[in-house]
């Protein structure tokens, strides 16, 4: 999770005007380093992979019926 989405956001507005926008293979590369962090780091895979899943079906429901209720068919 961002803890500091501030600071986050400058640094990718500066990323793209610096170096603009990545390419395909440019960011497959960086995906797979940052996957493979994660797996050192031993935060990732999950240690439960349903954990939070009832807030994430919550969610879902709440915007789906948000849809149904905005787009009257």
């Amino acid at each position: 999770m961002i803890k500091h989405r501030e600071i986050f956001k400058k640094f990718e507005d500066d990323f793209i005007r610096d170096d603009g926008k990545l390419t395909f293979e440019s960011a497959i590369k960086l995906f797979t380093y940052m996957w493979n962090e994660a797996l050192n780091l031993g935060v990732f895979p999950p240690k439960d992979p349903l954990e939070g899943i009832e807030v994430d079906i919550r969610i879902a429901k709440t915007l789906n019926s948000c849809l149904k209720k905005s787009f009257p068919r």
